[in-house]
Order: structure tokens, then sequence, then C-alpha cells
């Protein structure tokens, strides 16, 4: 079965090779028929702690790496290294 990789938007890297991504969905309300904005937080683990407050990244499904964190920072994220300043 495939990993799960979700976009979103670091909102935390206070942690020890750890940042909190929030990643927002959209989707139709049953009743109302409105658009609906719901986000979530999840925990990554960022081997190197190149991710800052505000980019955009991609976190991969994994296995767990603490109780609450099951998620990895997408290793080559080109957004990362476009927003750190690195060449590819």
């Amino acid at each position: 079965m495939p990993k799960r990789i979700l976009q979103g938007t670091v909102v935390s890297d206070k942690g020890e090779k750890t940042i909190v991504v929030k990643v927002e969905r959209r989707f139709t309300h049953p009743v109302m028929k409105k658009t609906v904005r719901r986000s979530k937080n999840y925990h990554a683990h960022d081997e190197a702690n190149v991710a800052k407050v505000g980019q955009t990244v991609f976190i991969e499904e994994c296995r767990p790496f603490s109780k609450t964190k099951t998620w990895k920072l997408v290793e080559g994220d080109a957004t990362v290294q476009a927003e750190t300043g690195e060449a590819a």
C-alpha cells in the first residue's frame, strides 16, 4: 500500500528533530452544500532540522518515531530547498 503524502505549513520547529505541520483540507458540507475548511496538526520527523516556521513542506507517512510522531519530512523537498536558498 502506498504511503500517504500531505502538504502543509510548518507552525512550530521548537522540538529537536521535530516539526509541527498544519494540514488543511476542504470539503463540501453534506447539508449546507458550502465549502468548509478543516485543519489538523501533525508531528513530523525532521532529521536535519532544515524546516523553518512558515515554510510549505511535504510530509510522508512512516513508522512511529514516538507516541505522536508517525510522519517524516520528505527529503529533497524542492520547497524547503528553495526557501532556504540552497541549490538543487
